[in-house]
Parts: C-alpha cells; sequence; structure tokens
C-alpha cells in the first residue's frame, strides 16, 4: 500500500456545492440593506478554500472586518440548513471510488470551512460511513496546513497523501509536509502538481 491515510479537500475535490451556496446566501443576504447584492455562483466559485475573512473581503470589499464576519456566520447557518436538505453535486464516480478506497485506506477530510461545514456534506449525502477524520479552520482556528498536520499526528499517519483542487491546497500539503494530488477536474490550476481528472482515477495511484 502506497499511503497509509488520504486526505481530501472538500469544495472542488468532493463536490460542487457553489450553486446551492448561492442560492442560501441570497436568502441570507435579502434582508441586509448594506449588501448591494448577493454574489454569484461564478463569484463563489472563485472564493472556494480560502479564509472567511479572505472570502469576504473579496466579495464584499465595502464592508467592515466585524460587519464581514457577521454576515459570514449568519450566512453559513443558513447555508448549512440549506444544504442539509438540498446537498451539492457529487463529482462523478465519488461513492464508487470512496467506497472502494476507504476498504484499503482510511479516509479524512481538512477544509477551509466553516464548522459544521463538512458535516452538511456527510449527512446529505450518507458519506459519514467512508471517513474516519475531519477537520475545519472554523473548529480550530488554525490554518490549513497545522489542520493537516493535527489529522495526520492524531491518526499517527506515516506516510499520507493529501488531494485537493487550488494552489492554497498545494502550499497547504507542502507546509505540512505531504505528497499532494491535484484534482484537476476542481476549481484550480497547480501545474506543478500530479494530477488526476476525475476522482475514480486515485484508484489506480494510490
Amino acid at each position: 500500500m502506497k499511503y497509509d491515510g488520504i486526505l481530501f479537500d472538500l469544495d472542488g475535490t468532493l463536490w460542487n456545492a457553489t450553486e446551492p451556496i448561492a442560492v442560501s446566501w441570497a436568502i441570507a443576504l435579502k434582508d441586509q440593506p448594506d449588501i448591494e447584492r448577493a454574489p454569484s455562483t461564478e463569484e463563489l466559485e472563485k472564493v472556494m478554500g480560502m479564509t472567511s475573512e479572505k472570502l469576504m473581503a473579496q466579495l464584499f470589499p465595502y464592508l467592515s472586518y466585524e460587519r464581514g464576519q457577521e454576515l459570514f456566520q449568519h450566512c453559513c447557518e443558513v447555508e448549512m440548513v440549506y444544504l442539509r436538505e438540498h446537498g451539492g453535486t457529487l463529482y462523478p464516480g465519488l461513492e464508487h471510488t470512496l467506497e472502494k478506497l476507504s476498504a484499503r485506506h482510511p479516509l479524512c477530510i481538512v477544509s477551509n470551512c466553516n464548522n459544521g461545514y463538512i458535516e452538511t456534506f456527510l449527512d446529505a449525502h450518507s458519506m459519514r460511513k467512508y471517513f474516519l477524520d475531519w477537520e475545519c479552520i472554523g473548529r480550530t482556528g488554525l490554518q490549513k496546513w497545522e489542520n493537516i498536520r493535527l489529522v495526520v499526528e492524531r491518526n499517527e499517519f506515516k506516510n499520507p497523501v493529501y488531494v485537493g483542487d487550488t494552489e492554497l491546497d498545494y502550499d497547504s500539503a507542502e507546509r505540512a509536509g505531504l505528497p499532494f494530488i491535484h484534482a484537476a477536474y476542481g476549481f484550480g490550476q497547480v501545474p506543478e502538481a500530479p494530477q488526476i481528472s476525475s476522482i475514480s482515477e486515485l484508484l489506480e495511484i494510490v
């Protein structure tokens, strides 16, 4: 077995939830007098994987930091309720791939998301049975690379790999000391990393 653990990013790697997120944010922001308009699906795709501070600064540069964080928490609360009911778009072959991989490797998720967001993915699509552990900045307050190391250490992995779709994922994995596989079907470009064009390709290379 080449790796003793596989860590995944979530957005752009396991699912694409930007459309339902855009709907939920429109609902959350419709009665906020200082918001000019809710972000589009395309605008949300560009900020997937960012920390809440960078995400809100890019989407709403006219808001103060404090107001941006207040609105982010409100949007996330509405978003998670909506996602638990409606789910997101799973990438083709995802569940078959996770079923096969989890029979051979412990699987984990590390994402730069709000606390509870990973659980919405797991519950909306009945995925808990495939994952041993998960962590996020919203729960720990740690940077992504630190959360990767945290998951590696508490599960005592000796030779894990991280799978993600953005340059931030690549940089985080590198800083945490993990090899990286680029999910090229996701939101970002990482030309310097080995890549897969579909999630099912993992079955051949790990």
